[in-house]
Parts: C-alpha cells; sequence; structure tokens
C-alpha cells in the first residue's frame, strides 16, 4: 500500500528529534553547496566516525540527504584509495500539516494566475512592502538568516544564499517568483536600514537562490 504524501514528510521530519542527528544535518546544511564526508561531520560534532556515519545514513534513509562518492585527494587510478562517501542536502522538501493542507497546491494556482493576468508588477509592490514590515537587524547576515536565505558570503565579501526559501515555486514559474523574491529582498534590506550600505542583486546560478546581495559600491 503507498503511504500518503504528508506521512513521508512526517516520518522526515521526525528523523531530526534526536539531538546529534538534528546537529548533523546542521552541520551539512552549513557547509553547502559542497558536501561532507563523515570524518568531517564527527570532527564538527565531537563525536566518533561511526555515530557520525550512522546518523547521517539515517538522514540519507529519511530523504533529507543524499549520498555521492569523489576521492577527496583528488588522485585518480590504482592506488589513490576507495572515493569517499559524501552527503549534501537532498532537493527535496518536507512540510508537514497536521491535518494535511493544500497550501502549496494554491500558492501554485495563484501563481500562474498572476502570469496569466499580468499582475507581477503588482506583486513585486507588495513583496516589496511586505519585506520592509521586517523591521531593523544588527546586520545583513542576521537579517538573511531570520529569513531563511542560508547566507554565506565569498572572498569578495558578496553574499550567497544557499537556500531559497521559495525554491519549487521558483523552479515552475523562474521569472515571477525570482522577481518577487528580488523585491522581496530589497524590501528586507530597507526595512532593516541596510538598504543605504547594501542591495540585491539578481544573479541565477545552480545550487542557490537566483538573488545575491553585496555592497554598494561607494561612489
Amino acid at each position: 500500500m503507498t503511504t500518503p504524501e504528508h506521512l513521508d514528510d512526517l516520518d522526515a521530519v521526525a528523523a531530526l528529534t534526536d539531538r546529534v542527528r538534528r546537529a548533523a544535518y546542521r552541520a551539512v546544511a552549513d557547509a553547502a553547496p559542497g558536501p561532507l564526508g563523515r570524518d568531517e561531520v564527527a570532527e564538527t560534532l565531537g563525536v566518533g566516525r561511526t555515530l557520525a556515519a550512522f546518523h547521517l545514513d539515517k538522514l540519507v534513509d529519511a530523504g533529507l540527504l543524499e549520498v555521492s562518492y569523489a576521492r577527496r585527494s583528488g588522485r585518480s587510478g590504482p592506488g589513490a584509495g576507495r572515493p569517499a562517501k559524501l552527503y549534501r542536502l537532498s532537493a527535496a522538501e518536507h512540510a508537514v500539516s497536521v491535518p494535511p493542507r493544500a497550501y502549496r497546491s494554491a500558492a501554485e494556482l495563484l501563481a500562474e494566475a498572476l502570469e496569466r493576468t499580468g499582475g507581477e508588477e503588482a506583486l513585486y509592490r507588495v513583496a516589496e512592502a511586505h519585506g520592509r514590515q521586517a523591521g531593523p537587524a544588527p546586520d545583513v547576515t542576521t537579517l538573511l538568516a531570520e529569513n531563511g536565505y542560508a547566507p554565506a558570503a565569498d572572498e569578495d565579501g558578496r553574499i550567497e544564499l544557499r537556500n531559497c526559501p521559495y525554491h519549487r515555486l521558483a523552479e515552475e514559474f523562474p521569472p515571477l517568483i525570482c522577481g518577487m523574491n528580488l523585491a522581496m529582498l530589497g524590501g528586507l534590506l530597507d526595512g532593516a536600514g541596510l538598504a543605504g550600505e547594501w542591495c540585491a542583486r539578481m544573479e541565477p546560478a545552480p545550487g542557490r537562490c537566483c538573488v545575491t546581495v553585496s555592497k554598494k559600491q561607494s561612489d
């Protein structure tokens, strides 16, 4: 008998109730988009590599992580050793509502209706106004993290957003949802009092949010 999708999601979320397992998931999430091996997770958590591997594999079974294999040394051929088992975040999303609700389907219908009726500009204005309501933040990283973007600064100071809160909708309606996201981030920066120093830019790339945040260039 097929298990209802909402029960699969419940099982996935339940896998995070264990404290060590939750910390292992967070370690992999913090390293995204690159994968982590069990030794790195064990070192981060301060536990043995066997225990780290146990919890990582449980997260894979729950559909929260995915596995790949690679030689971390970069060597290949005879004598290079076995490829390491690496873990990265799964692309699958898990949302739990008890009893089940179809908010995702409603969002998809609304997005399609906006595209068909040419309501993009109204959506962007609403998104920007909504972003401004967030209010002050101590710094840009805190602001972005609190709003689910998983920020990570590169060596040039540009902030990439490792998570898109609207990922599934953005895959189905890229121009509409990415434009909404850009407007939302602009509003967030403005409402937090950071728009004078930081700005949001559209910079699509695989494996991360389509928007980045950068310091404004001085005149």
